[in-house]
């Protein structure tokens, strides 16, 4: 009966065909169909000997930014962030030619995977989410990646928040006379509540879709909505990791001593932190047993690997030859300390991770309240290798609320929820330099951890501290477990000029990017925050 009120539904959207449908199947079914031997190409899975399965994404091993387009009409065009970069607008016909495109795509399908889930843990704010796909390995990879309704919940789950419909195998012939950047598209419209996908058979852009549309729906209602891992102790303290990919918000917030609530996306509203997630999806390139253990022993039947090189079953993950961006997603409860369901109590502790490429960075920074609205807008890493297609080496980067590429509104608004929630619950910030220093090595995940452990029992607080100039950032001079000489990045250089000629540099790049806030009175009152130059005006 289910299946048949299923067919009536994909036919309701133009899907029509001589297809199997197959409902919200088990991991097993999900298994059986990523192995059999009628698989080609990109849809054939790879058994490995930890039991979970490996896929390969094609060309797209990243997100595809310069595809993607909101359609802009009466509902959007004074809500979202017509910025030019992120949210590039299309219109509705051109949305409708690529949605026939994928339904007959879809139509041809021997078998459709339809995936109901929840994004969100909370039951008055969540999005009921229906995936729409025609290859089991995408079918998995939400299965893990979302909330997996309960059977009661499925029997009740009624009509869709929001549908996705991908159609990874179809691409767009008439790009170039509608203006767009290439034949492969995704898009979103949400007077349909709609995101269709074409060309890319990357998963991320399914999670990181819905994430775009939480970020749409949750601060429009007073809700911090957030690119941030979160954990909590034993007590009921709440840490948020803030951090782009390649920051370690996954590895960090994996913690043998505290519990997780989840590694990537979430809300804070007037009861607490709380997960959009039902899994995990962790970065994999040069993963150890010895470095990361819970990540490492998460990887077994059930988790997907993409675009790890397999030989003879076994995964290497220390071959990047086909991304630098190797992932696993996985279900939450592969971690053996975690929070279900995934939320807690309001986050007293608020690092922000950035993955400094240039050696500038304090390897941590204890931040004021102006500070912490100030890094927040500003968002500094490095994109690092493989995260979106093209980059290829590490790049300065600023990405506003951390997360610029899934904001749908003006990054003021995720600043005014996040600062309004720390102000209220008495949250302190620090900034956690994971990149690296004047050695020209990466620092440490041993010396990372052990600063992060001074944030979480609140000893870096009472640490002897100096101020580090240019940057304009406070830090401890030691802290218990962390390696000496590496606090402050000047003594990580044979001659601490260079060190000044890096961050002069660096800063001139945070004065430039900070000016785009600097049309009103609270944005010029915060460049005081910032990095200083002496030919600087205030």
């Amino acid at each position: 009966m289910k299946n048949t009120k299923i067919i009536q539904d994909l036919e309701k959207l133009g899907i029509k065909g001589n297809y199997e449908v197959v409902y919200n199947p088990s991991y097993e079914e999900l298994y059986q169909a990523e192995v059999s031997p009628e698989n080609q190409g990109f849809e054939k899975a790879e058994l490995t000997e930890s039991g979970a399965v490996s896929v390969k994404t094609g060309i797209f091993t990243g997100r595809s930014p310069k595809d993607r387009y909101i359609v802009q009409d009466d509902v959007t065009r004074d809500t979202i962030f017509w910025d030019g970069k992120v949210n590039l607008p299309t219109n509705a016909e051109i949305f409708g030619s690529c949605k026939e495109l994928v339904l007959n795509q879809l139509a041809e399908s021997k078998k459709i995977y339809v995936v109901d889930t929840f994004c969100g843990t909370n039951a008055d704010t969540r999005l009921k989410v229906r995936f729409i796909v025609e290859v089991a390995w995408q079918a998995h990879f939400v299965t893990n990646m979302f909330i997996r309704p309960s059977h009661y919940e499925l029997e009740n789950f009624g009509e869709p928040d929001f549908t996705v419909i991908n159609g990874s195998k179809t691409t767009n012939p008439n790009w170039e006379a509608q203006g767009l950047n290439s034949e492969n598209f995704i898009m979103f419209n949400l007077t349909e509540k709609l995101q269709i996908i074409g060309g890319t058979w990357y998963g991320g852009e399914m999670k990181k879709g819905m994430f775009a549309m939480m970020n749409y729906y949750l601060p429009l209602k007073g809700m911090a909505s957030m690119h941030c891992s979160a954990n909590v102790g034993e007590k009921g303290d709440v840490a948020l990791f803030f951090g782009l990919s390649g920051t370690g918000k996954t590895t960090l917030s994996a913690d043998p001593k505290r519990y997780l609530i989840g590694d990537d996306e979430h809300g804070w509203d007037n009861n607490g932190v709380f997960n959009y997630e039902g899994g995990c999806y962790a970065k994999v390139i040069d993963l150890s047993e010895e470095k990361e253990p819970d990540i490492f022993a998460a990887i077994k039947r059930d988790a997907l690997l993409e675009n790890v090189v397999v030989n003879n079953g076994v995964a290497d993950y220390t071959d990047g030859s086909i991304t630098e961006n190797t992932r696993v997603s996985y279900p939450i409860y592969h971690i053996n300390k975690i929070v279900l369901p995934s939320k807690a109590g309001h986050a007293k502790k608020i690092v922000y991770l950035s993955a400094d490429a240039f050696g500038v960075l304090p390897p941590v920074s204890i931040l004021n309240e102006d500070q912490a609205q100030y890094h927040f807008l500003c968002g500094y890493t490095s994109k690092l290798a493989g995260t979106e297609r093209g980059i290829t080496e590490p790049q300065p980067s600023f990405s506003p609320a951390f997360g610029e590429a899934f904001l749908t509104l003006h990054p003021t608004m995720y600043s005014k929820t996040l600062i309004g929630k720390m102000k209220e619950h008495g949250a302190k910030a620090y900034l956690v330099n994971t990149g690296w220093n004047g050695t020209g090595k990466r620092i440490s995940l041993k010396d990372t951890r052990a600063i992060i452990d001074a944030i979480i029992d609140g000893s870096i607080d009472n640490a002897p501290k100096t101020q580090v100039p240019i940057m304009n950032l406070e830090i401890p001079t030691e802290l218990s477990n962390v390696s000496a000489g590496i606090l402050d990045p000047r003594d990580t250089y044979e001659n601490a000029s260079e060190w000044e000629e890096k961050a002069k540099d660096l800063a001139s790049r945070y004065i430039k990017n900070f000016e785009q806030y600097c049309d009103t009175e609270e944005g010029k009152r915060l460049i005081a925050s910032g990095p200083q130059l002496q030919e600087q005006t205030i």
